[in-house]
């Protein structure tokens, strides 16, 4: 591959209208930044399905590269931190947002942001973690920060079939909680179940009262869906208990009261992982390495495509049929 002409995934707003798909460039046409990777392997999160249809207002100026994670081998460096050959990675920060992201097989990054790869994990498994393993990894730190115990009763997770829930199924096991996972894929409890959830949860069964407080069922939970949900987790948590409100996909609205707040004690933590400060990036990375590593990843990697098939990849993620994560392949010989 020659550097001066490599392939990425463009998304561009101009007279043609919101249009992506891939493009020949040069270093020259990417965003600014001290190290230049070559990239091996990236992954498909909400976030990049929204930008690459347009469905949402993520990217902040056109064109740029799709891909919110990328992991891949130095070629240089301007910061003596990184030197040729090391392997790195990068997620959220600002790609495929306000900078050129993953979806590149060359990618300049700014040093700030890029993570040298922790001993125990090997690039192609850091893409499948991405930002969704490290989003349910950094729920997870904020929980224990927060002082969460497993003796405090079963973490609820919902959304469990999503990439975010699953790999937070297994994570969360490994860090010694009981899990109940929560999804309306009742045909992939079986999964939940190898993944590490004691109980599988049908969340069109799960009801709640709507009242401000009910009797306690969990000891804390992690939320990907929001709305009725995330308002039902609050009223039904262990007294000084903390649910992790990571998503929306079921809503953004959160109709609850103060009451689970002052008379339980119950926290509730936001877990917005793009700019997370660098050494609590680096502390939740080594943790995911190691004692936190999920034991299933290759079972949570549902999907491997390359990056002209990432189109249908997107549309079937929008449509809901969309089950575990998709790692993106983006060199050829990775």
């Amino acid at each position: 591959m020659n550097q001066e002409n490599f392939r990425a995934y463009r998304i561009h707003n101009d007279d043609n209208g919101y249009h992506a798909g891939m493009a020949s460039l040069g270093l020259e046409q990417l965003s600014e930044g001290e190290v230049v990777i070559r990239a091996l392997w990236s992954s498909v999160n909400f976030k990049d399905a929204l930008a690459g249809t347009g469905k949402g207002k993520i990217l902040r100026r056109f064109p740029l590269n799709g891909g919110i994670d990328v992991a891949g081998h130095v070629l240089r460096s301007d910061d003596p931190a990184f030197k040729e050959g090391d392997a790195v990675l990068c997620t959220g920060s600002g790609l495929s947002e306000t900078r050129d992201g993953g979806y590149s097989e060359i990618v300049r990054l700014p040093a700030k942001w890029t993570i040298p790869l922790p001993d125990g994990l090997d690039l192609r498994e850091a893409m499948i973690l991405g930002t969704a393993g490290f989003t349910a990894g950094l729920g997870l730190f904020k929980m224990l920060e927060n002082r969460q115990q497993p003796d405090m009763g079963p973490i609820a997770i919902t959304g469990a079939t999503g990439g975010v829930g699953m790999l937070g199924v297994d994570m969360f096991t490994q860090a010694g909680f009981e899990v109940h996972a929560i999804s309306g894929k009742t045909d992939h409890f079986d999964d939940l179940h190898q993944l590490g959830a004691s109980q599988c949860l049908d969340r069109r069964h799960l009801e709640f009262s709507g009242k401000p407080m009910e009797s306690v069922r969990f000891g804390g939970a992690f939320d990907c869906v929001g709305g009725d949900y995330l308002a039902g987790l609050l009223a039904c948590t262990q007294a000084y208990g903390n649910v992790a409100s990571c998503g929306l996909a079921a809503s953004a609205d959160l109709p609850t009261t103060v009451m689970p707040f002052i008379i339980r004690g119950v926290n509730l933590l936001g877990v917005a992982s793009a700019g997370t400060a660098r050494d609590i990036r680096e502390q939740v990375w080594k943790h995911l390495a190691d004692d936190w590593k999920p034991a299933h990843l290759d079972r949570i990697c549902t999907n491997q495509v390359g990056m002209k098939d990432l189109g249908s990849v997107f549309q079937r993620m929008m449509s809901g049929d969309s089950y575990g994560r998709t790692l993106v392949q983006v060199a050829s010989d990775a």
